[in-house]
């Protein structure tokens, strides 16, 4: 882990504040060594709930992986990881791994980004981490809101939303500034070492005494996705429409969508029209829950990947068949990583949509305008 290095340590005079905001500011900075501009913010300060001190849960700043042909024996096929693919150099973060660390600082395909997972949330994001030129590198701010992780960066120690990637307090809170989402997906470890056999997969992380830094079999929230009450932590009204934990495939825009898991494993293949882009969502029904530890009975949650159906700029129809993924048009086959593995437009690659899996309380509080998707005619394909 990086020690914090702000740029400066300037003297902020939070008067304009509202009084119980000014109380939180001035707080913060003098027991809790924060050196934010809380003068900016695009949220009422209130809404921060402080957990722990920043940091604590370590994130990566300098991960190191192995080829998937030389992949650690920990490894199993079922267990899910977040995948990144930029500019053919494929990466496999393990959901065991991110469940203690939240935010991995790296550099795939020569961009820069940061993978994030909120275990709280079972939301798994990532970012670029340069903004107007300047390298940022990211870590855990020891608060929440809403239940989910605010993250904070080391160059101006701005506050950021991690489900919407949004400026909350901070240098670019003044300029409410968005981060870049970077399409990346949720999928079985062999799902991933068959489509990318060239791919590299995160290792474990040790201390300096050679020890891994954390249990990773046993996930600090073991159980948590087996609630139907109210989640932890969450001290929002939960939206009634769907149960708290339930798992979503969630797409935003100008009306945000959400596909229940229930339903996407009904169907397996998804061929849908979100704010006028034609998409398919491509189910696995053998991904594991990262929710259950080694001592715990195997819970099959699945995971779904997102991608445009537009290929030469025309759509395809997708379909489950005997022979697996199919399209209508030219009866190519496709795995779940979105390649064409045979027939005419055998090598073609799907673009990755920007989508997320979230528990529904914790979208569903940030987006409450969402259409829920959960049946075949709710479909506009």
């Amino acid at each position: 882990m990086v020690t914090p290095t702000p740029e400066a340590t300037p003297e902020y005079d939070f008067s304009g504040l509202e009084e119980s905001e000014q109380s939180r500011a001035e707080g913060l900075r003098l027991f809790w060594n924060w050196n934010t501009d809380f003068n900016h913010s695009t949220i009422s300060l209130n809404e921060l709930q402080l957990v722990l001190p920043r940091d604590r849960i370590a994130p990566i700043d300098d991960p190191t992986f192995a080829p998937v042909s030389d992949a650690p024996d920990y490894l199993r096929d079922e267990k899910p990881v977040i995948i990144v693919d930029i500019n053919g150099d494929a990466r496999a973060y393990p959901l065991a791994m991110l469940m203690w660390h939240e935010i991995v600082n790296d550099t795939v395909g020569d961009v820069l980004v940061t993978v994030t997972f909120c275990p709280l949330c079972n939301t798994g994001i990532t970012f670029e981490r340069v903004l107007d030129g300047r390298e940022l590198t990211f870590g855990t701010s020891g608060m929440l809101r809403n239940s989910d992780l605010v993250m904070w960066d080391r160059q101006t120690e701005t506050l950021w939303q991690q489900i919407t990637g949004e400026a909350l307090a901070g240098d670019y809170a003044a300029e409410e500034r968005v981060l870049k989402f970077v399409p990346s997906s949720i999928i079985g470890w062999g799902a991933f070492a068959e489509n990318y056999p060239d791919g590299q997969v995160m290792l474990r992380f040790n201390n300096e005494f050679g020890i891994e830094a954390r249990p990773y079999e046993s996930p600090p929230y073991a159980g948590y996705d087996d609630i139907d009450d109210h989640p932890f932590l969450f001290s929002g009204t939960v939206d009634g429409r769907l149960v708290a934990t339930s798992r979503v495939l969630t797409i935003d825009g100008d009306v945000p969508v959400a596909y229940l898991f229930q339903f996407l494993e009904e169907q397996l293949v998804v061929n849908d029209l979100v704010n006028d882009d034609p998409v398919v969502a491509l189910f696995d029904d053998g991904t594991l829950s990262a929710f259950k530890d080694v001592l715990s009975n195997d819970q099959v949650a699945g995971s779904v990947a997102l991608y445009s159906r537009l290929v030469h700029g025309d759509p395809l129809t997708f379909e489950v068949t005997d022979s697996g993924i199919n399209e209508s048009e030219t009866g190519s086959t496709w795995s779940l990583t979105g390649l064409a593995v045979d027939g005419e437009l055998l090598g073609t690659q799907l673009e990755p949509v920007v989508h997320a899996n979230h528990f529904w309380f914790a979208w569903a509080v940030f987006k409450p305008e969402t259409e829920i998707r959960d049946y075949l005619d709710d479909l506009t394909n």
